[in-house]
């Protein structure tokens, strides 16, 4: 019987298809692709793969606008191709997790074609936000919205009958009317067609913003602003936002968990929801979608009170919601923390998730700071070793177990992501982290693709070679090989029970916790080496330590350990 909590403690590796390999040549990954390194998956020892969209697209928002959710874009594959990838992946021990995106689909949807065709009033409108415009010839927005994507968030529907459409991010991806009974019908029968076909949960995009209260009046644009930082900030569910973070949003769950219950073992889901921390338990309940992503680890500057503070919030929380935590430090969405923690601090706010997921962390710092590189790749082994030992699941995005930088220098003429086209480039944008994979230092496109195949369809810089899979895998200390050792050992170390437990120290750059069965972790933040407790060194994020003996951690670094003696911690006291 296969176990129905997998999900609460495994190691999950974010796909982003069109940038991990390219079979066909044609400078797009592809599903093939995917297939031919499940064998990489499968050494690296990951538990699960996350598959961010790979549906028919436009990709006028890197798959995000989603054409027809049943089905693969031809472009990247087919639904035999996605079989067989699967049955490679599950006899490699590896469950998939596909990505679901229901607060809006692209304009090049079925129904959308078909809402602007029946007009005004109709049945195949109300499954869209359609308003009439403002003004005597109905010329003007109904709101003056921006959109997250910037500019205004309603767009003419083109057909002269003075309406206008609503959408929340670029105006190819038209928000649904989730008040609308088809629309909630057709994604549960989207959700049992991959159910059906074996995926074992889904990664539902935007899923706070589904349920919205549109009727009249509306508010401006400057109050809607205000009261999303409130909200942001608050939490408090007695706080009304007409877009966001709705309590409907939850009765959409519940439907979808019973679903997902019907299936042996059930399946799970994670909740992409930038809401305050007190409302992720509703998203995460075991009635709901069961697990909410948590983006204050990726919020943290590389800092012992923000992370106490983060790990001690979102481990209360998983316990008041019976679910478990999910530690996450890159993603598709923000720039790469190998780049990020090189960086100077900012301060950390819950106001800045309203902005940075899709402006990461005040991406123009590159323009007036000088990156250190080195010690951004230190920090980030550190706090790869630091989440991993941490009660829960680690999400993991493709790349990052490479050490692989942010891609900062793209010409605009090459850049995709909406973002930063409709802000005219004040936004840097998503391309940074999207860029394919190198697997091989000498080849063409660095193996992403064929030698004889085209260019990736984002540049690939020269430096990429030194980080190349080819490069690391016979390094014993790559930081490749610090994430498969580290994945094999936890896997060794984790315990059912997910005890926890802080050692108090008397250094400021010092964390310390334990785990049960004797495993402690210490984690330097500081830049000067300190003390470490004597025991046996399992292992650490910067180079080989004398096991068994007294010595020092360095700076930036994390260690993991067993039979301490905690008598003889010198500077890490209980």
């Amino acid at each position: 019987m296969e176990d129905a909590d997998w999900w609460r403690q495994a190691i999950v590796y974010q796909i982003y298809p069109r940038s991990f390999a390219d079979l066909n040549g044609d400078g797009i990954g592809d599903v093939q692709g995917i297939t031919s390194r499940v064998p990489y998956l499968r050494d690296l020892g990951v538990d699960a793969v996350w598959l961010s969209p790979f549906y028919p697209s436009a990709l006028k928002d890197g798959g995000y606008d989603v054409a027809d959710y049943r089905n693969v874009d031809p472009k990247i594959g087919t639904l035999e191709e996605f079989d067989e990838m699967s049955r490679a992946l599950k006899q490699a021990g590896i469950r998939v997790i596909v990505d679901i995106v229901p607060n809006h689909s692209s304009d090049d949807h079925q129904w959308f074609k078909d809402a602007l065709k029946a007009g005004k009033g109709s049945t195949e409108r109300d499954r869209y936000i359609f308003r009439d415009g403002l003004g005597p010839d109905k010329s003007q927005p109904p709101t003056d919205w921006q959109s997250i994507f910037g500019g205004p968030s309603w767009t003419p529907s083109g057909t002269g009958d003075g309406q206008w459409y609503f959408h929340w991010y670029d105006s190819s991806q038209p928000d649904f009317n989730w008040d609308n009974a088809d629309v909630r019908e057709d994604f549960l029968t989207t959700l049992k067609f991959w159910g059906d076909r074996g995926v074992s949960g889904f990664r539902i995009d935007v899923a706070h913003g589904l349920a919205k209260d549109m009727s009249e009046p509306l508010l401006k644009w400057t109050q809607l602003k205000k009261l999303t930082e409130r909200k942001l900030q608050n939490g408090n569910g007695s706080l009304k936002h007409p877009l966001l973070d709705r309590e409907e949003v939850h009765e959409i769950y519940k439907d979808w968990r019973k679903l997902f219950d019907t299936y042996d073992p059930p399946l799970m889901a994670v909740a992409e929801a930038w809401v305050a921390p007190d409302q992720k338990g509703l998203y995460a309940s075991s009635d709901g979608l069961g697990q909410a992503f948590s983006f204050d680890m990726l919020l943290c500057n590389f800092n012992i009170q923000e992370y106490r503070e983060c790990i001690d919030r979102s481990i209360a929380e998983a316990k008041r919601n019976k679910s478990s935590t999910t530690w996450v430090l890159s993603n598709h969405d923000v720039i790469r923390h190998a780049t990020r923690l090189g960086l100077p601090d900012v301060p950390n706010s819950n106001l800045r998730v309203a902005k940075n997921a899709l402006n990461p962390f005040l991406a123009d710092r590159f323009k007036s700071t000088k990156l250190d590189i080195e010690s951004g790749l230190r920090r980030a082994r550190a706090a790869i070793l630091m989440i991993l030992a941490l009660p829960g699941s680690t999400y993991i995005y493709q790349g990052e177990e490479l050490g692989l930088q942010e891609v900062v220098d793209i010409e605009p003429s090459q850049r995709q992501d909406p973002a930063f086209h409709r802000t005219k480039g004040e936004e840097i944008g998503r391309d940074g982290c999207r860029v394919p994979l190198p697997w091989s230092s000498a080849s063409a496109n660095f193996g992403f693709g064929p030698a004889s195949g085209k260019p990736a369809h984002l540049p690939q810089p020269l430096w990429m070679a030194d980080y190349a899979l080819d490069t690391q895998l016979n390094d014993p200390e790559s930081t490749l090989n610090l994430y498969k050792d580290a994945f094999k050992l936890r896997k060794q170390l984790l315990d059912p029970e997910d005890e926890f437990e802080w050692v108090e120290n008397r250094d400021e750059q010092v964390l310390h916790f334990r785990r049960s069965e004797g495993w402690q972790v210490v984690v330097n933040v500081g830049k000067d080496e300190v003390a470490l407790p004597t025991g046996e060194v399992l292992l650490s994020s910067n180079g080989k330590l004398e096991e068994g003996l007294r010595g020092k951690i360095p700076g930036e670094a994390t260690v993991w350990l067993k039979n301490v003696q905690l008598s003889e911690i010198g500077s890490c006291v209980d």
